[in-house]
């Protein structure tokens, strides 16, 4: 039998590591692992067409189904093209495993062609990122990555160069386990007693929650109504926490909606689950704060804490819940339940007045419908922009459907890309790329990946022709919207001409029948969407230092924006609001 080389020894172990694919776009530096891959039958080589496609593939298959996975770029710029996609995975808690294949070993610091330095580059966006420059070290370098991915749920970098790929492996006297998912951690007791102690003494408290509490819907539930606390969330708390929740309050920050912002503000203890909410500028600053995270680095670094509690959201909760006592004063809970109705009611008709006679069509109303239309267990990818504030305001999660962005990184061009890897995971289940024109033009080469694997993605085009939230903060300076107008083609046609599905939808009465078509059909499909570029939003709290790098119009050509079907989940919970 033939002696192992390198490379097969490296799509080995990432096989043990439970990885199933490899994204990337080949190479000569690449050869040897490309050629390894294509001998083990149990690992695929995904060929997209721009390695910033397969960084970002890599990143949402991992966020989909919680396992490693991997992409590849060649030496030099092909590696240099990840970077984005690995910055996003990264902030995202992905674990990603990334391999910078790199120059000969010989050649290094001599400015050779295509010389870069990958493991220094990436540095700043993974864990973990080294170069392997021997044999021998290959197997434990690479566990040791595959390590911090998993365990820390990040990135990690294996810089190889080519020449290293092709020579002979070590042999392995000892195989290291691999860890290939994470534990669960519980605070301190003296954690535990203190937060009791803040819980029972306060009168109003509000829970505002964010992807940490993901797995936890029933124990953030059960929490909120032994302390009759209502519910807030983040955008990326949003599909774990919204539904079935009689608490819900609506999401706070620059998507906002409903009465998140005044419960934040307006409680005695806030307690943040899981949550490394961004804009410090939306929570308050004069009210008494815990924080539960499984990172400890999150703690504090948004605001002022008057407790830290290093923990899972779930294990905590478990641990908390039975020790507090429970309230029975609902006012705060009831009061917010109504404002957050209120507000709900204030704003909906930005959707549905004239909505299906409106020409240029309300973008507010393709995502209505889509919601309607999609299925109960869909995955949404959604394009950075307005396209954010859509999926934010009308996906509507059921604990089921999954949404996936750019919400930490946010970068253009992600939908598509990430609808790549969350289809690889499941051709059976419906994927939903919600994508705006400049995001889906800046990466369109990779609609031909979905032609090529016949992944039955759906493109539904949110087409207005512009950088819409661009224009919306150079209105916030006071300045003329300049460089923002896309001059596209007909995407559907683009789309035909690729081999796919392409419809495109000009009018309103048009638009259910052609996304019923679009889902209907097999293979990969693009609906196009010539929406209002007028259409604009603004958070329902703001202040002048909220809007620096967003969007606020002081000439008020905005809509506030609709709210799609959790206005009337929100009637539905103040309808179980206790009369006097």
């Amino acid at each position: 039998m033939a002696k192992q080389n390198i490379a097969e020894q490296f799509v080995d172990i990432l096989v043990k590591a439970g990885v199933k694919r490899l994204y990337g776009v080949v190479g000569d530096s690449l050869n040897p692992v490309v050629d390894a891959v294509r001998r083990n039958a149990a690992i695929d080589w995904v060929h997209v067409r721009h390695e910033e496609t397969a960084a970002f593939a890599a990143g949402a298959e991992a966020q989909v189904t919680g396992r490693l996975t991997a992409c590849a770029g060649s030496c030099g710029p092909g590696n240099l093209h990840l970077i984005n996609g690995l910055y996003d995975a990264h902030r995202s808690m992905a674990p990603v495993l990334a391999l910078a294949s790199h120059i000969p070993s010989s050649e290094i610091g001599l400015g050779y062609f295509q010389e870069t330095h990958p493991d220094q580059l990436f540095r700043e966006c993974s864990h973990y990122s080294e170069l392997i420059s021997s044999p021998k070290q290959m197997p434990r370098l690479l566990q040791t990555a595959i390590q911090n991915a998993v365990g820390r749920s990040g990135v990690s970098v294996v810089s190889l160069p080519g020449d290293i790929a092709d020579q002979p492996a070590p042999e392995r006297s000892a195989e290291t386990a691999l860890v290939t998912s994470r534990p669960t951690v519980r605070p301190g007791d003296a954690e535990i007693d203190r937060l009791v102690e803040m819980i029972d003494k306060a009168e109003k408290i509000t829970l505002f929650c964010g992807s940490g509490t993901a797995g936890a819907h029933t124990e953030v539930m059960d929490f909120a109504e032994k302390i009759k606390s209502p519910v807030g969330h983040a955008l990326r708390g949003k599909e774990h926490i919204q539904y079935d929740n009689k608490f819900d309050v609506g999401m706070s920050g620059l998507l906002g909606y409903g009465a998140a912002y005044e419960a934040t503000h307006e409680c005695d203890l806030l307690i943040l689950l899981g949550t490394d909410f961004p804009y410090n500028a939306f929570l308050p600053d004069d009210v008494k704060i815990a924080q539960i995270d499984v990172r400890p680095e999150h703690l504090g670094r948004r605001s002022k804490l008057d407790l830290a509690v290093w923990g899972d959201v779930k294990e905590t909760l478990r641990c908390l819940t039975p020790r507090v006592k429970a309230k029975e004063n609902r006012r705060f809970l009831d009061r917010m339940l109504k404002k957050h109705a209120d507000a709900l009611e204030g704003v909906v008709k930005a959707y549905t007045r004239k909505v299906e006679k409106h020409v240029p069509i309300h973008p507010e109303y393709v995502a209505s419908v889509l919601d309607e239309l999609a299925d109960d267990d869909a995955v949404f990818t959604v394009d950075t922009g307005m396209c954010n504030v859509w999926a934010a305001r009308y996906i509507s999660p059921n604990g089921r459907r999954r949404v996936i962005g750019s919400f930490s990184h946010g970068s253009m061009a992600n939908a598509l890309p990430m609808a790549i890897g969350a289809q690889f995971t499941d051709r059976g289940r419906q994927v939903v790329s919600m994508s705006g024109d400049g995001g889906f033009t800046m990466l369109m080469g990779d609609f031909l990946t979905l032609v090529q694997y016949d992944l039955p993605v759906k493109v539904v085009l949110f087409n207005n022709s512009s950088l819409g939230m661009v224009e919306l903060e150079m209105l916030v300076a006071g300045l003329p919207s300049y460089g923002t107008t896309n001059k596209n083609p007909d995407f559907a046609a683009v789309a035909r001409a690729c081999g796919a599905y392409g419809v495109r939808v000009e009018k309103p009465k048009d638009l259910t029948g052609a996304l019923k078509a679009a889902f209907k059909h097999k293979g990969p499909a693009l609906v196009d969407v010539v929406t209002d570029p007028n259409a604009l939003s603004i958070p329902p709290k703001i202040s002048a230092e909220m809007v620096t790098g967003f969007a606020l119009s002081a000439s008020k050509i905005v809509l506030d924006g609709g709210v799609g079907r959790m206005l009337q989940m929100a009637r539905s919970n103040l309808r179980n609001v206790p009369r006097p």
